[in-house]
This record gives structure tokens, C-alpha cells and sequence, in this order.
């Protein structure tokens, strides 16, 4: 039984140097690559941002609607260091016991605004660098790009999640945190330090496997999205990929 915080901190203390997500977005010509130790401050920046700016609390629910990006992981990470339940957007429901806060993208953003001013709805832009919008947003909406980079470097919650603590919704399976990494730890998607190539988000209850085994099992996501024919075999050559999913 353990939770993402042990988990991240076991990466840290084995290779923190080593790749942990890496990103290509061929629309744009993005790639993006966090080692374990860039992938963990990006998480405690992140956190803050949840628990400290906006007050959520261990147990309440983080609506996760995101495309498949490295933000995705991200958020994953920040809200199960908070202790926050990941739903998706099938779970989303107003009022006591339903969503609590929403991280979206920029096609996303219009099915958020209009409650924007009962919960917190975080708005990613999805750009190179994790920069801002270029235009201004809907009343109420926060801009990640702006708010994320003044969050400190380090986050310790005042009240730290348990492996009996829910780590996913509905949507999910519901698994606590000390189920979803038994579970990682055991899945047969890639071998223990392998590189996964995938173009599954995974930040959606299809993709969550893609990320939560290669961090469980000291490998890597290889997360390609917007590829054209043959780009998959090209970037599975150069990143030297063990595993692809599907």
C-alpha cells in the first residue's frame, strides 16, 4: 500500500535525472521532455496552485479535462500530493459531493465558464512552454499559464492523503491511491525502466495505465499526438521505445 507522493519521492531517490514524459505535438512541432526531478517541481508548483490559491482540500474532487498533453500528468500528480479524487467530465455534477474544481483546455473551455463563478475552473492554453492565453478569458476563469510559475519549487500538504484515500472517480473505477499503484506495479504494459510510446491521453480512464506503470516501474511516456503516417515508427526509433500502447 502506498501513494503517489512515495512513489514519486522512490523515482527521485533512484535517477531523478532520467526522462520521464516525453511530448510531441506534430501539429505544432512541440517536444517537450521532463526528467523525474522537472516532472516533480512542475507537480509541486501545481499542488500549491490547487491547495493554496484556490483551497482545495484532501478528498475533494478535481475534474480532469484535458487532451492528451504533459499537463495531463501534471494535474494527476498535483491533485493525489493534495489528495484530491480525479474525475472526468462524465462525473461532473453540480453541488455537495460533486466536482469541486476543473483544469481544461482551450477547446474545453466554453462547457466550464458558466460555472466559474461557483467553482474554481482552471484553464490551460495548451501552448509551447505552458505560457498564458494570447486572448483574455471568460470572467472568473484562471489562466494556469499565468498563475502556475509565481507557486513555489516545493509543496508538503497539511494534511497528507493515506493509501486508503480515493485517488480516481467513477468514471476511473474509483481505486484509492494505495490501489491505483498496486495496480501500476503489476500491469504488463512496458518492463521494468522500458519507454512507452503511446497516442492515448493519459489523463482519461483508457490512457491512465500509459502513465501511472512507467512511473511505478522507473520507465518513461512517450506521449505523441497530431502524428501523421509513419511518425509513430520514426519517433519510436529515435527515443529508442521499448513498448507501444495500443
Amino acid at each position: 500500500m502506498t501513494t503517489f507522493a512515495d512513489v514519486l519521492a522512490r523515482q527521485l531517490r533512484s535517477d531523478s535525472a532520467r526522462p520521464l514524459i516525453t511530448f510531441y505535438d506534430d501539429a505544432s512541432g512541440e517536444r517537450v521532455e521532463l526528467s523525474v526531478t522537472t516532472y516533480a517541481n512542475w507537480v509541486a508548483k501545481t499542488a500549491s496552485l490547487l491547495a493554496e490559491e484556490h483551497g482545495l482540500e484532501r478528498g475533494q474532487a478535481l475534474c480532469v479535462d484535458l487532451p492528451a498533453h504533459w499537463l495531463g500528468p501534471v494535474f494527476l500528480g498535483a491533485a493525489w500530493t493534495v489528495g484530491l479524487v480525479v474525475t472526468g467530465p462524465a462525473d461532473a455534477r453540480p453541488g455537495p459531493g460533486g466536482t469541486d474544481a476543473v483544469v481544461c483546455g482551450p477547446d474545453e473551455l466554453e462547457r466550464w465558464a458558466g460555472r466559474a463563478a461557483e467553482i474554481p475552473v482552471l484553464a490551460c492554453s495548451l501552448l509551447p512552454l505552458g505560457v498564458r492565453f494570447a486572448d483574455p478569458l471568460p470572467p472568473d476563469v484562471h489562466d494556469v499559464g499565468v498563475d502556475v510559475w509565481s507557486q513555489p519549487d516545493a509543496f508538503t500538504p497539511w494534511d497528507p492523503p493515506t493509501a486508503d484515500d480515493l485517488a480516481t472517480g467513477p468514471s476511473y473505477g474509483g481505486a484509492t491511491q494505495g490501489e491505483t499503484w498496486r495496480t501500476a506495479a503489476a500491469g504488463n504494459l512496458l518492463s521494468d525502466g522500458g519507454r512507452l510510446l503511446t497516442e492515448a491521453n493519459p489523463a482519461s480512464p483508457p490512457g491512465l495505465a500509459t502513465f501511472t506503470e512507467p512511473l511505478s516501474r522507473g520507465g518513461s511516456l512517450v506521449l505523441v499526438t497530431h502524428a501523421g503516417p509513419g511518425r509513430l515508427d520514426a519517433v519510436s526509433t529515435a527515443e529508442r521505445v521499448t513498448a507501444r500502447f495500443p
